[in-house]
């Protein structure tokens, strides 16, 4: 599904023109504010997605976790640093989660402080329903052919990792 935005220009090549000959080189600039404006725009059609499931991509990203850890379980700490959110958000996202029957929660045995979600029988089916949908939409990047999907995805990497967000392997990137 194509959204029209009835934009009558691109925004970014627009941008692009001006920053050009206001500042110069805008090669960066435009590669920056696409990547912003596509993470806008696929966060808004995983949403549209998920919305069905009671879900937004941020609870989903976190089912897709605990389904992937060892014991369908995780303290609270790792599932912020691994999403790299706040732990104020973490913690909103989880209660959602849990009032919506796809998380559990119980105090952590090994820090007297802490918490531990872990996926709920609930949680692992609607995870494996929206799973499906976001895997049909093509995750939003349909239009690009494998070859670019995994340039695209090399060429993200080697920002990131520049970035400090992994080190990545030599030969990969």
């Amino acid at each position: 599904m194509v959204r029209e935005l009835g934009l009558p220009f691109d925004p970014i090549e627009r941008a692009g023109q001006l920053w050009q000959r206001t500042w110069g080189p805008s090669e960066a600039m435009r590669a920056a504010t696409s990547v912003f404006r596509v993470q806008q725009l696929l966060l808004a059609r995983f949403d549209e997605t998920l919305r069905p499931y009671g879900l937004t991509f941020a609870r989903y990203e976190a089912l897709v976790l605990l389904r992937f850890s060892r014991r369908g379980e995780l303290p609270l700490k790792v599932i912020g640093s691994r999403l790299m959110v706040h732990p104020t958000s973490v913690t909103n996202t989880v209660d959602r989660l849990t009032a919506s029957g796809y998380v559990a929660r119980r105090p952590n045995p090994a820090d007297g402080r802490g918490v531990l979600a872990s996926i709920t029988e609930l949680g692992r089916a609607v995870l494996e329903d929206a799973t499906a949908d976001l895997v049909r939409l093509g995750f939003g990047l349909a239009s690009l052919e494998d070859d670019d999907l995994e340039q695209l995805t090399r060429l993200l990497g080697i920002v990131r990792g520049a970035a400090g967000d992994f080190p990545p392997p030599p030969d990969k990137y």
